[in-house]
């Protein structure tokens, strides 16, 4: 256990104080039939069920709420995060910006711009817009929140794991997606402070695996980002990421997952569960596909990130 993680924990249980009024506590709801398959007991932490439809709000909110309510805001977001600043900044009363990359799904663009935030389109991917925004906090004095590479963003994140550890009276694995590390290094953080018998398996996807790459190599490395289902894990790390470490310390597993096993998990969560949630949330699912096995008579939560679906992207995945 390093100094780090056990700050995080603290810093995780203040931020629940600040961000209750803004957010729901989700439930963890019991599979359906996923849990029958593999012989164990599977439960869904329904972050898709969040008032944005996105976990993303819990960090957003516990930064904008540390920041003077006059301060000017800059962020950056494949989408999800964009959504939970922009209501967060609408529940506030911050001026926002927020920058997006060329690629961002069209129904968490008209989201974001629902909330009257200002909106820049710029790169191909998320780093791309990240550090963009960075460039112009610089210049303009925005504060800059970022998605993840930040003590408050994954204190935010890391709520949701004090919800679970009293939703439920053991927990043997914790199934997240992997992106930019904020969410899985804040539960895990969390988790290995207060439950540390608890498993801690992170899921990357393949065709945009940064944070996998970097914990392989003990430093940030680029990597190639093709097209995802699971794009809210999208993109790479910056240079000085605090996630990168913490995950490190936390993450028992790595799994990595094909589209064709994201999908799959897509079909399963809305045809035997009765859940549509993008790609990213699939993303847990197909992880905890792969060692099912090995986890039977355990139990097991699955992490369901997100419900923010697009439905011109999805339906191919879901029609299979």
């Amino acid at each position: 256990m390093t100094k780090d993680v056990l700050e995080t924990a603290a810093r995780s249980v203040r931020a629940r104080r600040r961000i209750r009024p803004f957010i729901y506590e989700t439930p963890l709801i019991p599979s359906r039939t996923i849990g029958h398959q593999t012989s164990s007991t599977v439960l869904f932490k329904a972050e898709n069920l969040q008032l944005t439809g996105s976990f993303k709000i819990r960090g957003a909110v516990s930064r904008m709420t540390s920041l003077p309510r006059d301060q000017r805001v800059i962020t950056a977001s494949s989408g999800n995060h964009g959504i939970g600043a922009a209501h967060a900044a609408s529940a506030i009363g911050q001026k926002l910006t927020v920058v997006l990359p060329e690629i961002v799904k069209s129904a968490k663009l008209e989201r974001i711009r629902s909330y009257g935030v200002d909106v820049i389109l710029h790169g191909a991917e998320t780093g791309l817009a990240e550090q963009h925004a960075q460039g112009l906090a610089a210049s303009e004095r925005l504060a800059y929140v970022s998605p993840y590479n930040d003590p408050d963003i994954i204190a935010g994140q890391g709520t949701i794991a004090l919800e679970l550890l009293e939703q439920a009276e053991r927990i043997d694995n914790v199934f997240v997606a992997m992106g930019g590390g904020g969410l899985i290094s804040g539960i895990g953080s969390v988790l290995k402070s207060f439950s540390p018998h608890t498993r801690v398996v992170g899921i990357s996807a393949a065709n945009s695996a940064a944070l996998a790459a970097s914990m392989r190599a003990g430093r940030v490395v680029e990597t190639d980002h093709l097209d995802t289902l699971a794009e809210a894990v999208a993109g790479g790390l910056d240079d000085d990421s605090l996630t990168l470490g913490l995950s490190m310390a936390v993450v028992d597993e790595v799994v990595t997952c094909t589209e064709a096993e994201i999908a799959a998990a897509m079909r399963d969560l809305l045809l035997g569960e009765h859940m549509l949630v993008e790609g990213a949330a699939a993303l847990a699912l197909a992880g905890f596909r792969q060692v099912a096995k090995k986890c039977a008579d355990q139990t097991n939560v699955i992490l369901l990130c997100g419900g923010n679906v697009d439905g011109a992207s999805v339906l191919p995945a879901l029609l299979g």
